[in-house]
């Protein structure tokens, strides 16, 4: 039985790295020093491994060939992708898998009846490539991506995203070695709306609504009230990938989260923030 240690969820908007200095300045303190301390707490759990699940944006799932997830199953990764490597401003990383593990998570998301594939070459842009570089800036830590389809529909619904994560759950407690220490993030949001007519608005109402929504603890309730409509109407394209925050709910139970920092970042074009949920410290409420 492994351990699951430490759980986020957080955005990964390439403003983050890519033009940072172009928000103001109380914004970039906020977001460095919020997206920091995740990094340090993240790291204080000391993970073996970080399970971690993103929106593909179409880079490695092509529409002749589109399913919900795919877990990559490559022993090494490396980051990001040339095309993209101007526009985050993220220095070439590499950064090592973890293929048996990785093979345990398909056959067994598979085995539930997830529609699931797997890849061994997948390209990083800055669905990882932005988290990364601040949760683990020495890049030491394994990791096993999950890409997942986010805006092509049909996508996958809250509820299906929550029981995913379960699953994700209940694998590495039952399927992965004991003594392994595993970290899962969720990356993705807030608001946003990528080349579409809000791409130059931000939903704060929206974003600290759902923020809040996660600090009660309560998945039922997330599950209920945060639609996939909400999330459209909030930045159509990219709000979507909060479903990937409710994954990593999925593998907590009715722990509340707790928000580190969030800044409704026009200049970044997008909602930024990052929130976590304690897991050797707090029981769920059940």
């Amino acid at each position: 039985m492994a351990d699951l240690v430490f759980v986020t969820g957080l955005s990964h908007a390439p403003g983050l790295t890519g033009w940072l200095d172009q928000a103001p300045e109380n914004e970039q303190v906020s977001l460095t020093d919020g997206f920091n301390k995740l990094g340090e707490l993240l790291r204080a759990s000391k993970p073996d491994l970080i399970i971690g699940i993103s929106n593909d944006h179409v880079l490695n799932m092509p529409l002749h060939d589109l399913h919900d997830f795919c877990v990559g199953t490559a022993e090494s990764w490396s980051g990001p992708a040339d095309w993209f490597q101007d526009w985050i401003n993220v220095a070439p990383y590499s950064v090592a898998g973890d293929a048996k593990v990785a093979k345990t998570l398909f056959d067994g998301l598979s085995a539930r009846g997830f529609n699931t594939t797997s890849k061994t070459e997948l390209l990083f842009d800055d669905n990882w490539s932005v988290p990364l570089k601040y949760l683990t800036p020495d890049y030491d830590i394994p990791l096993v991506p999950i890409h997942m389809n986010c805006v092509v529909p049909p996508v996958p619904s809250p509820q299906h995203c929550y029981d995913f994560g379960l699953a994700i759950k209940e694998i590495i407690e039952n399927d992965l070695p004991e003594g392994l220490r595993v970290a899962f993030m969720g990356t993705g949001g807030l608001s946003h709306d990528p080349g579409g007519p809000k791409y130059f608005d931000v939903d704060e109402e929206f974003d600290r609504w759902f923020l809040a929504l996660l600090e009660v603890g309560d998945p039922e309730k997330v599950l209920r009230e945060c639609t996939m409509e909400k999330m459209v109407a909030a930045g159509d394209g990219g709000t979507s990938e909060l479903i990937s925050w409710i994954a990593a709910m999925g593998a907590v139970g009715n722990r509340p989260s707790h928000t580190i920092c969030y800044e409704p970042s026009v200049a970044l074009r997008c909602g930024m923030g990052c929130v976590y949920w304690e897991m050797e410290k707090e029981s769920a409420n059940v």
